[in-house]
């Protein structure tokens, strides 16, 4: 990788995946303006972006949080995907950029479904620095049930996949599996761009939040700092 300025603040955190655990990140030195080749690397090196700030998760006795990405070439698209996919055939897929619509959304997704996270009580400006500040490779996939909002999937482009960076989506239509509906669509997308790697972020063992990851397979983990296979 690219020498860079790194930084690791002095304070913790509390950890948002292992209850009554203290976190810590390595950060990219924010007077850095990253291009697409550097924020390639930096995903290819476990970084992730939230807003302008790019990080990766150093805590020093702890190395749970791993980075995963699906390998697109090899994909399965399982029996409950299709099912998924065939469900919601009707919604419309688009890129929009970023609106008041969205945020009222991702306002009530937070405020029913993360009230107990670090992202609650939303507002707007809280929204506009986590996914609509950006270094220009960043896109909004919005699904519509007829005109309304039902599902977006934020995004970034880097040069050897898609990296999704939040999916959101409206709580009432749960049942219907609209996060899972937003993961395969960008997955085709991938497909389609003849892209080999869908990064999903971080998988934690054991943490219910992450547990969905591993169904989209094959999964690559990035352990000892090798992207391998389980």
């Amino acid at each position: 990788m690219t020498r860079i300025m790194l930084f690791r603040p002095k304070n913790t955190h509390p950890c948002g995946y292992i209850v009554g655990r203290e976190a810590v990140s390595l950060y990219v030195d924010p007077e850095i303006v990253p291009d697409m080749e550097l924020l390639t690397q930096l995903s290819l090196n476990g970084f992730r972006r939230s807003g302008l700030s790019l990080y990766r998760p150093d805590c020093p006795n702890c190395q749970a949080c791993v980075s995963v990405r699906v390998a697109i070439n090899e994909f399965v698209m399982k029996r409950r995907f299709k099912r998924t996919l065939k469900a919601l055939k009707h919604w419309q897929l688009t890129v929009e950029k970023p609106s008041m619509e969205h945020y009222l959304l991702y306002e009530r997704y937070i405020s029913m479904r993360h009230s107990d996270g670090s992202m609650y009580p939303p507002s707007p400006e809280q929204y506009q620095d986590f996914l609509c500040q950006h270094f220009d490779n960043t896109r909004f996939l919005v699904a519509r049930n007829g005109p309304d909002v039902a599902a977006v999937l934020v995004f970034d482009l880097l040069g050897d996949g898609l990296s999704s960076v939040y999916c959101f989506f409206d709580p009432d239509l749960d049942g219907l599996s609209p996060g899972s509906y937003m993961i395969l669509r960008l997955t085709q997308i991938c497909q389609g761009l003849d892209l080999p790697w869908h990064y999903l972020g971080y998988w934690v063992e054991g943490c219910s939040k992450m547990e969905y990851k591993e169904a989209y397979q094959p999964m690559e983990y990035l352990i000892d700092n090798r992207w391998q296979r389980k």
